[in-house]
């Protein structure tokens, strides 16, 4: 496998919070010269088997994926795990924790909206939720799209569901040593997910990236669909300075509300080590 690719390791389908089935997000990964691909639903791998299958059938490489939330200094931070057996008990099991609190926090959702003159929104967010346990702010963005509260989902998460916003309940997720420790186990690659979202001080991302490191964390996404070029640089560079290896995806959840499509990406930087190449045996072909 050559170092340099176009390789989207980062989306999500039906199976979480997108709007594509995994044999759909693979056809259109194709049709956009992806070379390598891998989903990555949020807790979730009951996605897996249709992806990859879907992937070898049209020649399309493939690393399982997922993405786990944690928490850490209060706020929610992203890992992706690339390259595991996605029927490993331990990651499983762990996955399963981590699901059970979304129904509950929806509903907590639910009643801040009404008091803030939006009602109906568990109900309205369960229809785009294609899975219960794994229900998400993104679920309620896109029924208050539909219901004219604001345009686009963009427009909601300035107004709503996020910290000091009506329709946002924090919510305790696992430990980064616990996603880390999940994945490692399963055989797979931790990576830190689009860390210039976190907005954390410099003192906050050095204790972010140490405690991950400390636990096994061996990747850090540098070329992602939330990271400006500036973004993209400050990572690679810290990905150089920390000897990680550097990830990339779209973090593509819909053709109409994604900031980016599958395959857009521009490539990693010629210095960095993708994170692939940590995972060759791994790979489907």
């Amino acid at each position: 496998m050559k170092s340099h690719l176009n390789a989207d390791l980062h989306c999500h389908s039906v199976f979480s919070d997108g709007t594509l089935m995994p044999e759909e997000l693979a056809l259109r990964a194709k049709a956009n010269g992806v070379q390598l691909w891998a989903l990555t639903d949020h807790d979730e791998v009951s996605g897996q088997s249709c992806a990859s299958a879907a992937a070898l059938a049209i020649g399309l490489d493939y690393l399982t994926g997922v993405e786990i939330s944690v928490t850490f200094l209060g706020r929610t931070v992203h890992i992706v795990g690339l390259g595991f057996e996605a029927d490993h008990p331990a990651l499983c099991q762990g996955l399963q924790q981590t699901r059970c609190g979304r129904s509950r926090r929806a509903l907590e959702m639910s009643d801040d909206l009404k008091r803030a003159g939006i009602a109906g929104a568990y109900e309205g967010a369960l229809k785009y939720a294609g899975n219960l346990d794994l229900i998400s702010r993104t679920h309620f963005a896109r029924f208050m799209v539909e219901t004219g509260v604001c345009q686009d989902t963009s427009e909601v998460f300035r107004k709503y569901l996020t910290p000091d916003k009506p329709g946002f309940v924090e919510h305790r997720w696992a430990t980064i040593k616990d996603a880390v420790t999940w994945i490692r186990e399963a055989g797979g690659v931790a990576v830190i997910a689009h860390p210039a979202r976190y907005k954390f001080s410099a003192n906050e991302e050095f204790a972010l990236f140490s405690e991950f490191m400390g636990h096994g964390g061996l990747g850090v996404e540098v070329i992602t669909g939330s990271h400006s070029h500036a973004e993209a640089v400050v990572y690679a560079n810290l990905a150089m300075e920390l000897g990680l290896a550097a990830s990339c995806g779209s973090d593509f959840h819909s053709p109409t509300e994604s900031r980016l499509d599958l395959g857009s990406l521009p490539g990693l930087p010629e210095k960095l080590t993708p994170v692939w190449t940590l995972l060759n045996d791994r790979i489907l072909r």
